[in-house]
């Protein structure tokens, strides 16, 4: 069953400087209990398109398109109806748990208020469901924890508080937002599998938003590749991960270190991602791509099914171009 369903979303921000499209014209749908990943360079639209689906774009945004939640709209829904949805049955967890926990709040606290908020809980009762969650998330000594601050918390520790905060309520999709991003390579790993595991237990569908690609290999089952806030490549792990199409899906992943190469220099995609208040005609990937044409730069390529449930936009077909 189709959870989510995203359809030509399109986001700009009105800036001194002119109009910023962070988003252009995305689609992409989510099947309940299932983990997409959304990959792509810094300023591709991935963080801006988590903030549409959660209502939380800056006030100075334009939006367009249509993101279906089990059948409900949310684009221009009222906040007094999005406050309903938020936590209860869509959840986040933000890049970094130290801006996101109040510093002034008590753990407890914060975890508390979502449940006395959403769920009408008397305080006793979230009290005792939020040491539950803390446990849930293998966080030791939880009922101790609960009278701490978010300083007094390894980084580790106050991302598995952000988790047990996002999965209080049981929401049916968890963005999870460069979850790992700030963290060792250990705890990377324990924070991910912990993901899984409660994504299994608590049957929930998970938006993963990431630089690593490593990450998404082990727990993704479908993937999205975005550049300038257009879709370049979607399809399932195996087919992005080992047959690649587009040239930069290509570029990301011949971009990985490998323990089995003996080239003593990373590989990397020359140039910068575009101006994104002023994008270039035709394939946003044009001025980076070593296999551009003269139809690349007049017309923008448009996302394309080929195969089982594959998605691209790029004109070049392997040794070959389009008929232009």
């Amino acid at each position: 069953m189709t959870l989510l369903h995203v359809q030509d979303l399109r986001v700009e921000f009105t800036t001194p400087d002119g109009n910023l499209v962070a988003v252009n014209d995305l689609t992409f749908s989510l099947v309940a209990g299932d983990t997409l990943g959304i990959v792509g360079e810094s300023g591709s639209g991935k963080s801006q398109t988590a903030f549409a689906i959660m209502g939380l774009l800056a006030k100075n945004n334009h939006t367009q398109g249509s993101i279906l939640f089990n059948d409900l709209q949310l684009l221009g829904l009222p906040e007094k109806a999005f406050n309903k949805i938020r936590a209860k049955q869509i959840a986040m967890i933000f890049q970094d748990p130290m801006t996101s926990l109040n510093p002034y709040l008590k753990i407890g606290h914060q975890l508390m208020e979502v449940l006395t908020l959403h769920k009408g809980m008397s305080k006793h009762d979230a009290f005792e469901e939020s040491v539950q969650m803390l446990n849930a998330v293998q966080i030791p000594e939880a009922r101790q924890r609960m009278n701490m601050y978010a300083h007094e918390l390894s980084g580790g520790m106050r991302q598995r508080v952000m988790i047990a905060m996002a999965l209080l309520c049981r929401p049916q999709l968890l963005i999870a937002d460069e979850p790992t991003t700030a963290l060792d390579v250990t705890v990377q790993a324990q924070i991910m599998s912990l993901i899984n595991e409660l994504k299994k237990e608590f049957s929930t569908a998970i938006i993963l938003i990431t630089h690593d690609l490593a990450v998404v290999a082990g727990s993704c089952e479908q993937v999205l590749v975005m550049y300038a806030g257009r879709t370049m490549e979607a399809g399932s792990v195996n087919d992005i991960f080992y047959r690649p199409t587009h040239p930069y899906s290509q570029g990301l992943l011949n971009a990985i270190p490998r323990l089995d190469s003996q080239n003593e220099y990373l590989a990397t995609i020359s140039g910068n991602p575009p101006n994104l208040l002023h994008l270039p005609a035709g394939c946003p990937f044009q001025q980076r791509c070593p296999h551009v044409h003269n139809i690349c730069r007049i017309t923008a390529p448009p996302l394309t099914a080929f195969g089982a449930d594959r998605y691209r936009a790029c004109h070049w077909q392997g040794d070959s171009l389009e008929q232009e």
